[in-house]
């Protein structure tokens, strides 16, 4: 084991709060621990990251990325708010209070948050329409209720009939739609299907499984395990997005998209819902998984993120953590064959 002092020697204070507490699992009261959380507020992923917070507890899309121009305060905070978490903060924290208030402040009677039509991506293929008139996209409840979540929100009531909105969307083979529009289930792109789902959308299932991955009892349920088990159902392995999460949420990567907000497929994503959720290695897809990521780490144990190599411990932190986690978990059943997942299969000619 000798990724231990490559991760500890680490500028972030905040890589090596989790380091310790989440892999070396070092007690409440050890004094390493304490002295390394007294210098979180410092780091500078989070005094960066606060310096741009507004006076009434949101974020500016534009403040996050030059690039994410069409998002909306509330998005944007939604993911502030997820980075901290991620980062390990929670709402005993005066910027979350004030972030977690603001969305608050925004959520409707039945529990959901407002769609924002300048959101909705302009996607098109073939004769697919470009843009549809989305009454609801199961992203803009998902959205603000993961950021909630991941600080220590979820079991709270408004949280709780966010979730309630967020289960009556699902479809009846368990993933969640595009959206609907005038009554009719949303366009799914080739690159956003699910391999045995009809209508399911891989964009809107993974932020659902993300969301209910946070909540304490929620995360083992049979809605979660439905969906991941369909999620597990894409055999690809793509490396060259390994950790792409991980880099977005450490500020690494610029967000982008609102549906399309999950179009890479990101493995490294899929084994932290798996360590979540309760997927173990009796399941071929899941053990098959571990298998590939354990190959591709380097000569010193680290997971690299070539486009933006500073990034590298933090994927490895996040990938060992999920591993250790599936080590643990017991019980799991899956429905669903192993698939070769093409995102636009070949129609045939009719001559």
């Amino acid at each position: 084991m000798i990724w231990p002092p490559l991760l500890l020697a680490d500028p972030s204070a905040c890589l090596r709060w989790r380091v310790l507490h989440d892999l070396l699992d070092l007690p409440a009261g050890h004094p390493e621990l304490a002295e390394v959380a007294a210098l979180r507020p410092a780091d500078p992923l989070v005094t960066g990251l606060l310096a741009l917070q507004r006076p009434d507890g949101a974020w500016d899309p534009d403040a996050l990325a030059h690039s994410w121009g069409r998002g909306s305060r509330l998005t944007a905070t939604a993911l502030a708010l997820a980075r901290l978490g991620y980062l390990g903060f929670d709402r005993s924290h005066p910027a979350v209070q004030r972030a977690a208030g603001y969305l608050f402040s925004r959520q409707q009677t039945d529990g959901t948050w407002p769609l924002h039509r300048d959101e909705v991506d302009d996607e098109g293929e073939g004769d697919a329409p470009v843009r549809e008139g989305y009454n609801m996209i199961p992203l803009q409840t998902a959205f603000p209720l993961r950021g909630l979540a991941a600080c220590g929100y979820a079991a709270d009531p408004p949280c709780e009939a966010a979730f309630e909105w967020l289960l009556a969307q699902r479809l009846p083979d368990g993933a969640w739609p595009t959206g609907m529009a005038s009554g009719v289930y949303g366009y799914v792109a080739g690159y956003r299907r699910l391999p045995h789902s009809r209508w399911g959308c891989r964009s809107n299932t993974t932020g659902a499984l993300l969301c209910l991955a946070h909540h304490p009892q929620r995360c083992s349920g049979t809605e979660a395990r439905r969906a991941l088990d369909l999620l597990l159902g894409r055999e690809t392995r793509e490396g060259y997005t390994l950790g792409f999460e991980v880099a977005r949420l450490v500020g690494a990567e610029p967000p982008g998209g609102f549906i399309t907000f999950f179009a890479r497929f990101d493995l490294s994503l899929v084994l932290h819902l798996c360590a979540h959720i309760g997927a173990d290695k009796s399941d071929r897809r899941v053990s098959s998984l571990v298998e590939y990521v354990l190959a591709q780490p380097g000569p010193y144990g680290l997971w690299d993120y070539p486009s933006h190599p500073q990034v590298s411990r933090w994927v490895t932190l996040d990938l060992l953590r999920s591993l250790a986690q599936i080590d643990r978990n017991t019980g799991w059943e899956s429905h669903e064959p192993q698939t070769t997942f093409q995102p636009y299969p070949k129609k045939d000619k009719r001559f």
